[in-house]
């Protein structure tokens, strides 16, 4: 089997590869640009500049807890940026359109206060979760490969929704800087932020980890039906709970449903996230041994490899003895390994397509590969650094 060496730096495949995702992530951060271009509109060009500062806070930890949980199988960071940009961008120019016609309508039709009604209990909900769920279902479209469960489920939704949730804010916060100032006889910006920023910036992510989550389902089932029903119920779920979620603001039962509703669902996403994080850990350490015997990694490797502190401690150690290059060599050596378990996984029992064929010699090629880079970057046995580092 040949090992496939790196395309050269000057040549057009490699200029289309850093090319093209970078023209991507600039044309999905135009739609971000324009909609705080609108907010600046409603509430002042120094409230929205309040507003982006305020509603940055919020998004690192938000973004670091899903950055965590995709430790095992880290996404392209490009990927995860553009779901940023896309809930941040599109999603949010987009239901601004159909909300405000919505909201006008059922002004027209219901009388005065019931555009709000139709605009936060029907239309933001159905409509926002459609635009944050598309983003997901391109990537299923045009990025399979990058989709391969529950945890890759919750982790794209939750960048959506994080970028979504974080426009929003900055126009919330900036309405109140706008009205209010910082602190006021309304609250201003302090009490709005308390509200969004400290006691639910996860319900965006929440709503939208609903579709994530049975799209994740979805694409490890080979039933038709199941494929298609699955992403359904998902939405479906997302919706319901985001209408709820807004009904009960305008109607007075935020605190009931938050801690009824909100926290125990929390709680257990917080529950399935680890009890996927274990089994995408079982899936590895099962895997390893059969890897170690066909001499695709090396005996003394697999422990190194069967847990994050385990590979932790090896990039550091090669860090140390042989420098930076070569721990990312290393880093890169774990994730293909990652890739092969999970490839593995993911194929029926008895499954001989061409396609299930292809995909193995694909990821084992690149483990292949990537094995060799980062023994010639280390210059070094690769995991007898890490053992030597433990002799010391």
């Amino acid at each position: 089997m040949s090992v496939v060496g790196p395309v050269p730096l000057g040549s057009a495949a490699q200029r289309r590869r850093v090319l093209l995702p970078v023209l991507g992530l600039v044309a999905l951060a135009i739609p971000v640009l324009i909609a705080l271009g609108v907010i600046s509109t409603d509430v002042g060009g120094d409230a929205v500049l309040v507003g982006v500062m305020a509603a940055v806070l919020p998004v690192l930890p938000v973004v670091g807890v899903f950055l965590w949980v995709d430790r095992w199988e880290p996404e392209p960071p490009r990927l995860l940026l553009a779901a940023f940009l896309w809930g941040a961008g599109i999603s949010v120019l987009g239901a601004t359109i159909v909300n405000d016609t919505s909201t006008a309508f059922g002004e027209r039709v219901l009388g005065t206060g019931g555009g709000d009604l139709v605009g936060a209990v029907i239309s933001a909900p159905v409509i926002e979760e459609a635009l944050k769920g598309s983003f997901l279902v391109g990537l299923l479209w045009l990025r399979r490969r990058e989709f391969d469960g529950v945890v890759d489920g919750i982790v794209y939704a939750g960048l959506v929704a994080t970028g979504f949730a974080f426009t929003e804010n900055v126009l919330y916060f900036g309405r109140a800087f706008a009205i209010d100032g910082l602190v006021g006889d309304g609250g201003g910006v302090a009490t709005v932020f308390l509200m969004r920023g400290v006691l639910a910036p996860f319900a965006h992510p929440v709503f939208t980890a609903m579709t994530g989550i049975a799209l994740g389902l979805a694409v490890r089932r080979h039933n038709q039906a199941r494929w298609t029903l699955l992403p359904f119920i998902g939405y479906l779920g997302a919706v319901g709970l985001h209408s709820l979620w807004n009904a009960s603001a305008g109607f007075g039962f935020l605190p009931t449903f938050y801690g009824v509703i909100m926290v125990p669902l929390f709680g257990g996403l917080i529950a399935l996230v680890l009890w996927q994080r274990r089994r995408e850990q079982r899936v590895i350490s099962a895997a390893l041994p059969g890897f170690a015997s066909a001499g695709w990694i090396a005996p003394s490797e697999v422990p190194l490899l069967a847990s994050q502190a385990g590979r932790r401690g090896w990039s550091a150690a090669v860090r140390r003895q042989a420098g930076e290059a070569a721990a990312d060599a290393v880093r890169d050596y774990q994730h293909a390994v990652t890739e092969l378990a999970f490839s593995q996984n993911r194929t029926s029992p008895g499954d001989v397509s061409t396609d299930a064929g292809w995909r193995h010699h694909e990821e084992l090629d690149a483990l292949l590969a990537a094995r060799h880079r980062a023994q010639r970057a280390a210059d070094y046995p690769l995991s007898e650094a890490a053992h030597a580092d433990r002799r010391e």
